[in-house]
């Protein structure tokens, strides 16, 4: 077996660890549930027996290069020290490295989740012929990752990329960051039942009332599927994900100019429901992207330069990704990779 490193994917409600080698072939991969409930210790003790757990099993197959974490929320680089996790409450000012590797009695890598996720899908996923792409992580919350000239870009702090909190309803519904109206509050799977959970107060015998009556389990899957039926309730919401991702990622197109904007986590799933309502936000809104566009000639909307024709790799894609729920486990794997090549 080549060499290997294990990556951790932190998520809200999901804790996922993985072996990756250095072609990207997955050794082992172990799911657990975020058991948030119990506090930060215990979910770092889930984390940190199941890496060791793989570490043991392989270390007289291969090297071990090194162990990846990505974890959601604002995280300063040099200290290790997550700053804000909305949807891990009880990490705020949380010295998160130092505690891993203490457990672990090793050094690890600790980076934005999102960015991982745009990381893994820019080594084996939708953008890996780009060096430079945005992505945007629905899942519990809204992530955002950026990639420029092939690295993870990190900002002043290690604190870049965090779309998920850009305003999109001034006077919107209260955020867990502090702001109202943010991305996350209206595209997380979060966001796409407590809608639904709006939309039945309104009508408490709709197809959407029914299904939560009956589903003890209600979830944004429920309603997208809902949504592929047809119910009107149902991709009314779905629409809404999609305008205000169109929202975010027109001012992206337009600030950024980057050749590839990536949409993954759990919620893409329900990208034939929500996709159509992104482009036309997009056209609506982005000059960059109405020059740009594959197969939409720039012009096709007033104020839209006529002109500018795309050339080839010149056109502005914005693609579901795909390497599904595995984007930042393969991204979180590959960064001792990275760190390796540049001693």
């Amino acid at each position: 077996m080549n060499q290997f490193s294990i990556g951790v994917d932190l998520g809200g409600t999901n804790l996922r660890i993985a072996g990756v080698d250095e072609q990207g072939a997955l050794v082992e991969k172990v799911t657990l549930g975020t058991k948030v409930a119990r506090g930060r210790d215990a979910v770092i003790g889930d984390m940190c027996d199941a890496i060791q757990h793989i570490a043991d099993k392989y270390k007289n197959s291969a090297p071990l290069l090194g162990i990846g974490i990505g974890v959601p929320g604002i995280i300063d680089m040099q200290t290790g020290l997550v700053r804000e996790s909305p949807n891990l409450p009880d990490w705020v000012d949380y010295p998160a490295r130092a505690a891993i590797e203490q457990r672990l009695k090793t050094v690890v890598i600790l980076e934005n989740d999102a960015n991982v996720a745009a990381l893994g899908e820019k080594w084996l996923g939708a953008a890996k012929d780009y060096s430079d792409v945005a992505m945007l992580t629905l899942g519990t919350g809204v992530g955002g990752g950026l990639v420029l000239g092939g690295k993870i870009w990190q900002g002043a702090n290690g604190m870049a990329g965090e779309l998920g909190h850009t305003t999109v309803e001034p006077n919107g519904h209260p955020c867990g960051c502090g702001n109202r109206g943010c991305l996350e509050q209206y595209a997380s799977a979060t966001a796409v039942v407590r809608m639904a959970r709006e939309a039945i107060a309104n009508n408490g015998a709709s197809p959407l009332a029914q299904a939560a009556g009956s589903d003890p389990e209600f979830s944004a899957k429920s309603i997208y599927n809902l949504a592929i039926q047809g119910d009107e309730d149902a991709r009314r919401i779905f629409r809404y994900v999609g305008r205000c991702l169109g929202i975010v990622l027109s001012s992206l197109v337009n600030s950024l100019n980057l050749p590839i904007y990536v949409i993954g986590g759990g919620v893409s799933s329900a990208w034939e429901a929500f996709s159509p309502a992104i482009f036309e936000e997009l056209r609506l809104r982005s000059l960059v992207y109405a020059a740009t566009a594959p197969h939409d000639p720039p012009g096709n909307r007033q104020g839209a330069s006529a002109h500018v024709q795309p050339g080839p790799g010149h056109k502005t894609i914005v693609t579901r990704a795909l390497l599904g729920s595995d984007a930042g486990l393969y991204g979180a794997a590959r960064l001792p990779m990275l760190a390796e090549a540049k001693r």
